[in-house]
């Protein structure tokens, strides 16, 4: 029962990886086929977008997903008429090429989930009719290749194969067993192909029982296989097994010249000629073979086995001479260097794969470690040991290099989710009409990963909207004296301890007076209001806000940037908006680097920690005399907790956190204003003591504080007790929001 069990969390682990793997190979294909999208004529994205789908239909085969592998036999068997020149790459070919890569990943999600759905098989079936009737109207490439001249005919013919039945003779090595290989799966993939006709196994080579290593391999296989398949369709059903097997592969036009060499290989003596002959005629092969025998006690081939040219064996084993392996060698990058990548050759050898819960649970545990560590150095000061408190700064450094270390491992270059937008673009463009090119820039910027996977919808919202709204059609675009290809970019860089985002487009711009009579018509703004350009900007995140004229299925239901918008604030970000009518809009999304563990500093007001940002902290100055001015707060009238400041000749807004969270005023205590910014603005915190630097891990908030504004989590500090930690993004658009907007609100709960 526990080998069983063993072998169960084998085969899923190693299902898990063939499902991981099998999202690069997609991504690598949908890259590439875009790439030859734009240049028909680039080879290696031709090549690089067959080796992905072989890839996956070949993992698909060894572990029996018979719905993957049938399907994507049928795109790689088109791309490999675009390789063999058969087919030429248009516009039909990619759109087709792509649609069956969105199959690939549903049917790729039909196995993960376990389920199966008749609607996917029968659009399997549609959709792969519709790749071989494309493929099997193509021009016959022999007629190409005979008006080229008789060399590349026969080259032409050699690539296509010939209706019949092919002839494979394999001897598997020794080491196959070990190197992870099984035959009988290999075997068994032929059914992709074509027919399996006939199979011989050969077990002469196993030795007796006493002398037998079971972990060693010792049989070979005659197969006749009925298929009207290409030649390098049916080599690539052994590509994984190139260097354990020894592979002879004879086509339906074979001569028996052709035959008489591989006999003559595969059997060097009379009883072994004898033998193979008879295991062939037993297969269904008769030809007039036996004049190729060797002569009775001669020990030798006949003339006529000897004359005989030999078969066309791409793939040995065994050690051979130094020609035939660098035609292996030239066969093997051609291939696209099968070999490592499946050792995980070069680059790949370096990363492993590690379940993202593992990577969750270890930074939980680094953060539980920093506040023991914060505890730990809170208990040594009060002890006034120095051994003591050495030893803690010792452990102090050691946690936060821990602690870096364990982020960095969440830290993932946001150009992968970057590079999805490619497709996006390509399919709204065609069905817009419009002329658009993506333009990506700091794809190696670092986020956390589980922000770059929160970020992907909102991103797609801004994209399309971009193309939909901003970007003007070609004739629109000339006639306003710009060129017919619009341009649109993603850039991303750090800056000021957060990560910015860029979505630019050089369309249209924002049309401000239609969407302040949009919003004025939906009851958002009153008709007499006044609001600058950025407060108008900020209507078309209202929830229901649109100014489409018409619904489509990209825009106009007025779903989507009010979505937007919530996704980014709960990330504790925030989003800005700069257009300039009729030259285009940037859309800039600004992220913190981490939701985990953070360094900030560390305040009180009210006898309440707080603790804000270390990276968004600028200065620490002695409160101002206007900040004193507030007057006491006044429930009725609301009370002012904010106004405006002096700070040497800039006048900066303010917020008084004490006022604004309605803690009792400390009675002529000595006060401190924060000024913090978010790389843009900067505003000034009033808040009763500084207490420094402190690595904070953040923790959620709970269900009753979640409606409180300027809160963004909290954290456990060295002592036990529980500090808040500070939203400065929503803090800072409360000190420059208008009067009008809510300034002199007061929060409706004490945190605290």
């Amino acid at each position: 029962m526990s080998h069983s069990n063993d072998d169960d969390e084998i085969i899923a682990a190693a299902r898990v990886g063939f499902l991981d793997e099998a999202q690069e190979m997609l991504t690598q294909f949908e890259t590439a086929l875009l790439v030859m999208e734009v240049n028909p004529t680039d080879s290696e994205n031709l090549n690089a977008a067959f080796r992905a789908a072989h890839t996956i239909k070949g993992s698909a085969g060894l572990f029996g997903f018979d719905a993957v592998v049938a399907f994507t036999h049928e795109a790689e068997t088109l791309l490999e008429s675009l390789r063999s020149g058969e087919l030429a790459v248009n516009e039909r070919v990619t759109a087709l090429l792509l649609q069956s890569r969105d199959q690939m990943e549903r049917l790729l999600d039909e196995v993960r989930s376990g389920t199966q759905d008749p609607a996917l098989a029968a659009t399997s079936q549609s959709l792969g009719a519709e790749l071989r009737a494309l493929r099997e109207g193509a021009d016959a490439p022999a007629a190409a290749a005979a008006a080229a001249g008789p060399a590349a005919a026969a080259e032409a013919e050699a690539a296509i194969g010939a209706e019949g039945v092919w002839h494979l003779s394999l001897r598997f090595g020794g080491d196959a067993l070990r190197n992870g290989l099984d035959p009988l799966s290999f075997i068994r993939y032929l059914d992709t192909v074509g027919h399996v006709q006939a199979i011989q196994l050969l077990a002469d080579a196993i030795p007796p029982l006493a002398q037998l290593d079971p972990e060693s391999c010792h049989v070979g296989v005659e197969i006749r296989l009925d298929s009207g398949a290409t030649r390098s369709a049916i080599e690539d059903v052994f590509a994984f097994c190139a260097d354990d097997c020894d592979i002879a592969l004879l086509a339906p036009d074979a001569s028996p010249a052709d035959y008489a060499a591989l006999l003559e290989r595969r059997a060097p003596t009379p009883d072994a000629h004898t033998d193979l002959l008879a295991l062939w005629a037993g297969m269904g092969l008769t030809l007039p073979l036996r004049t190729a025998a060797p002569a009775a006690g001669a020990g030798g081939a006949s003339a006529a086995a000897v004359a005989a040219p030999s078969p066309q064996i791409e793939r040995r084993a065994e050690p051979a001479d130094p020609a035939a392996a660098d035609r292996r060698d030239a066969e093997a990058e051609r291939r696209g260097a099968t070999k490592d990548r499946r050792v995980g050759a070069g680059e790949e050898a370096r990363f492993i794969r590690v379940r993202a819960d593992k990577l969750d649970r270890l930074i939980d545990l680094i953060g539980e470690l920093v506040i023991a560590s914060s505890g730990a150095q809170l208990v040594a000061e009060t002890e006034q040991s120095p051994h003591f408190a050495e030893a803690a700064l010792r452990i102090h450094d050691l946690v936060q290099e821990a602690r870096d270390g364990a982020l960095g491992l969440r830290m993932v270059p946001i150009g992968e989710t970057f590079s999805r937008f490619n497709r996006v673009v390509r399919d709204v463009c065609k069905q817009l009409g419009k002329e658009v090119e993506l333009q990506i820039t700091g794809g190696e910027t670092e986020l956390d990963k589980s922000m770059v996977e929160t970020i992907a919808d909102p991103l797609m919202h801004l994209v399309r909207n971009s193309m939909d709204h901003g970007i003007e059609t070609a004739e629109e675009r000339l006639a306003a004296g710009k060129p017919a290809q619009g341009h649109l970019v993603l850039h991303a860089n750090h800056e000021s301890g957060s990560i910015v985002i860029e979505v630019r487009d050089d369309g249209r711009g924002l049309n401000r007076a239609r969407i302040l009579a949009k919003a004025q018509e939906r009851g958002l703004v009153a008709p007499e209001a006044v609001l600058d350009d950025d407060a108008i900007c900020q209507l078309i995140f209202a929830p229901g806000f649109s100014t489409a004229a018409a619904v489509t299925n990209l825009s106009g239901r007025g779903v989507g940037m009010d979505v937007v918008k919530r996704n980014i604030e709960a990330l504790r970000g925030q989003i800005r908006i700069s257009s300039v009518e009729g030259a285009g809009t940037t859309m800039q999304i600004r992220l913190p680097l981490t939701l985990a563990i953070i360094d900030g500093f560390l305040t009180s007001v009210g006898g309440v920690s707080y603790v804000m940002p270390l990276e968004l902290v600028a200065e620490c100055i002695e409160v101002p005399t206007e900040c004193r001015q507030l007057g006491e707060p006044d429930d009725d009238a609301g009370g002012r907790v904010a106004g405006h400041f002096d700070l040497r000749g800039e006048v900066l807004p303010f917020v008084d956190l004490g006022r604004f969270y309605r803690h009792t005023p400390p009675a002529g205590g000595r006060r401190s204003l924060v000024v913090v910014h978010d790389g843009i603005t900067r505003v000034g915190l009033v808040v009763d003591r500084l207490h420094g630097e402190h690595q904070t891990v953040i923790k959620p908030l709970g269900q009753v504080f979640q409606n409180i504004r300027g809160l963004a989590g909290t954290t456990i500090l060295g002592s036990g007790e529980v500090a808040l930690i500070l939203d400065v993004p929503a803090l800072l658009n409360l000190a420059t929001e208008r009067p009008s907007h809510g300034m002199r609100r007061l929060p409706s709960r004490q945190a605290g």
